[in-house]
């Protein structure tokens, strides 16, 4: 999920206007502020993703709940950063920001049954058509797609009985979950952009998800 940066209200002048334009990026870069949001952020879907595989019920070794904990953060980080990472390849202003809400919603889900991961999301600001928006907006996605299928696959060669295919199959889960989830065509989700620059490309995202999460749930059914 990213948001597009609201630009500051312009001053009436019978002279001139004065408007911020954020400075385009031609290369890849994060902030000193954007780590220190990411980092936290981090942590925030770390806690989260630790308290979610405690509901496996399973005794899994250290290694292996630091290691799933990874994997459940890369899932979220790797989401945002591709929406970054196109959005500056544009030209484009594009920078993780923490937001109060979002980040006091994600700590609560470490102690609640109900996990709800949002701490932020990317700020994206510059000129730009309805075709960037919508391949910015895709980007997050398709990565998680990307990773399901990896992971599914991932599981299916390992056997059942090992912890790391427990690992293996609940991430996979989660990433097709979070990629049918912000492909749905309401709100600030990706799908509504994606949704508005090309309906094809929609279809094709959303039904590959839903087609990658159902796979998923019917080859282990215990998920549900």
């Amino acid at each position: 999920m990213y948001e597009k940066a609201r630009a500051p209200r312009e001053e009436a002048s019978f002279e001139y206007r004065v408007t911020y334009q954020p400075p385009r990026q031609t290369k890849f870069r994060f902030s000193s502020t954007e780590v220190r949001h990411l980092t936290i952020s981090t942590l925030l879907v770390m806690g989260v993703g630790l308290t979610w595989i405690f509901l496996l019920e399973e005794e899994l070794p250290l290694e292996m709940l630091v290691g799933a904990a990874l994997i459940f953060t890369s899932i979220f980080l790797l989401h945002e950063v591709a929406h970054k990472f196109v959005a500056q390849y544009y030209g484009m202003w594009a920078e993780f920001r923490l937001t109060i809400f979002g980040a006091i919603i994600t700590l609560l889900s470490i102690i609640s049954p109900f996990k709800i991961i949002s701490p932020g999301a990317v700020m994206i600001a510059g000129s730009s058509s309805k075709r960037v928006v919508g391949i910015t907006a895709i980007a997050g996605p398709l990565t998680n797609i990307a990773l399901g299928v990896v992971l599914f696959g991932l599981s299916n060669l390992l056997p059942k009985s090992s912890a790391l295919f427990l690992v293996a199959v609940f991430s996979a889960a989660i990433s097709a979950f979070i990629a049918v989830f912000n492909l749905v065509p309401i709100g600030i989700l990706d799908g509504l952009k994606v949704f508005g620059w090309n309906k094809i490309f929609w279809g094709l995202a959303f039904t590959s998800s839903v087609a990658l999460l159902i796979a998923i749930l019917a080859f282990n059914p215990w998920l549900l």
